[in-house]
């Protein structure tokens, strides 16, 4: 990848030794952006950001809130929320691709900022499907059996990732051979 066209993240986080640790771990793959606010963020984001490292704890705007305003002002980042704040079932309903509790290894880091900008390729209900898959699979590691018995923010969840299965399912078999081509060649 050349660096016209490197992908570009945005990392957000209060404290700046976290956004230049980041920084330092992302740069040599991918054109690296950093605000240490809510508000800097939202000046720092356009079209050009392929991925954004969002905290939600922060002083100002939350990045919760952020992160709505991303989504309500149609940009097509992926967003991974890399926060200290274990998951709960409030993420259900948040729009994000990705959560990560710090601390986080660089390792893990470059491989969410990967698996993001592939997931970019795919279509709407992918893309959908793959946003609720980590955050089913982000609640199984927090949660016990008991806790997602019981909850219907997690039955949800699995629902909708059935219907999107079989949907795409139904899309997939209705392609024919130049199709499937195109499609995998994306990838």
């Amino acid at each position: 990848m050349t660096d016209a066209d490197q992908a570009t993240v945005l990392v957000v986080d209060d404290e700046e030794r976290v956004t230049e640790a980041y920084q330092l771990w992302l740069e040599e793959s991918y054109s690296v952006r950093t605000a240490t606010g809510g508000e800097e963020a939202l000046e720092k984001l356009d079209d050009g950001v392929d991925v954004v490292l969002l905290d939600r704890q922060m002083p100002g705007l939350s990045g919760d809130e952020v992160l709505e305003r991303i989504r309500e002002e149609g940009y097509d980042s992926r967003v991974a929320m890399v926060t200290g704040v274990d998951p709960d079932f409030d993420i259900a309903e948040l729009p994000f691709d990705d959560y990560l509790v710090k601390p986080v290894t660089q390792e893990d880091l470059q491989e969410v900022v990967e698996n993001l900008i592939s997931v970019g390729g795919f279509d709407e209900k992918s893309q959908e499907l793959f946003a609720v898959s980590q955050k089913r699979a982000t609640l199984e590691s927090e949660k016990t059996d008991t806790e997602l018995e019981r909850s219907d923010e997690y039955e949800r969840l699995g629902d909708r990732a059935e219907e999107l299965r079989l949907q795409l399912d139904d899309a997939i078999s209705e392609m024919d051979d130049e199709e499937m081509e195109e499609l995998f060649r994306e990838f």
